[in-house]
């Protein structure tokens, strides 16, 4: 049997590009939800999140493309969420977060993507999404191609267009299957980022798509 120190050690959270929609509704979740979480918040600018700070929050202020920072802020993490898409050509901000972790030896990672990323989304709506994404879609199609290959146990998150629904509602989908549903809540997207974070295991090494069902065959997003 497991000693009382082991049963009950903290289970510690980077949490990069802390400062978003989702993830302000994920961080409130575990302060309150996971009391054995240890979160290090780490964004372009602490004072956004100064009143965050606490025993168990441990605010950063930082660049995902600073590697010696990432470095430093990735010690003794169990995992890191990415907590934005990267849209950046050249991936600095991905690459530069496996190579930190590796260094860091974290191995468990949950990355925000989008959906269309394998052309999994279907009828008007995905012309539609794929010309609306197309712009970012080449880096992230690569952004999750490097987490496949890295072997780091991921989680690339697919979200769909976004409301502000004052609810949770969701079907997931896996990378070989067809995109079910065109919106949801960000209380949905970071309701399986807090069961992720609870669970580990769930969809590890695997790329889930999430969305409210029943907005399946909408031509555009629901609001």
């Amino acid at each position: 049997m497991k000693n009382c120190k082991e049963r009950f050690k903290m289970k510690n959270v980077l949490i990069l590009g802390a400062n978003g929609q989702i993830v302000r509704i994920v961080e409130k979740r575990l302060i309150e939800e996971q009391t054995d979480t240890q979160l290090t918040l780490y964004l372009r600018n602490s004072q956004r999140l100064s009143d965050l700070a606490s025993d168990r929050v441990k605010v950063i202020e930082g660049d995902a493309n600073d590697l010696d920072k990432l470095k430093e802020a990735m010690q003794g993490q169990d995992i890191v969420f990415m907590g934005f898409v990267d849209h950046d050509k050249e991936n600095t901000p991905t690459k530069n977060v496996i190579e930190a972790m590796n260094d860091a030896g974290v191995k468990r990672i949950l990355s925000s993507n989008i959906l269309g990323i394998y052309d999994e989304v279907p009828g008007e709506f995905g012309r539609w999404n794929k010309e609306m994404v197309s712009s970012g879609l080449e880096a992230a199609i690569k952004a999750d191609k490097l987490l496949a290959n890295s072997g780091l146990d991921y989680t690339t998150l697919r979200f769909p267009w976004l409301n502000d629904r004052d609810e949770v509602k969701y079907d997931i989908t896996h990378k070989n299957e067809e995109y079910k549903g065109v919106s949801g809540s960000r209380q949905s997207m970071a309701d399986v980022v807090v069961r992720m974070i609870k669970d580990p295991e769930f969809a590890n090494n695997d790329s889930i798509g999430i969305a409210d069902v029943d907005t399946q065959g909408e031509d555009r997003p629901v609001y």
